[in-house]
């Protein structure tokens, strides 16, 4: 008899970069504009403004989270040329 099938989830990583971390503080911020929010796996912030990320492509999207970032007053930087910060993602299929 096989036990219950656990589904595959398809993870998406990625370090993006914002505006507006300058402290402790404001890293909280952060944390609270990102908490709950459906599909976000994980999520961990330094005082230089990068943000590692990993959510469920499936139940929320880069955008989404961008979007909710923004919300609390949290920018994507673009740099020089419209790369985008997390230009290089990785794909995780456990």
């Amino acid at each position: 008899m096989r036990g219950p099938t656990i589904p595959s989830v398809a993870l998406v990583s990625e370090t993006i970069s914002v505006s507006g971390v300058r402290c402790e503080r404001c890293v909280g911020r952060l944390a609270g504009a990102l908490r709950g929010h459906e599909g976000l796996e994980y999520a961990n912030a330094n005082l230089m403004g990068d943000v590692n990320l990993a959510w469920d492509e499936e139940r929320t999207s880069r955008d989404e989270i961008l979007a909710a970032l923004a919300r609390s007053g949290f920018a994507e930087i673009v740099r020089e040329g419209g790369i985008r910060s997390g230009e290089f993602r990785s794909r995780e299929d456990p």
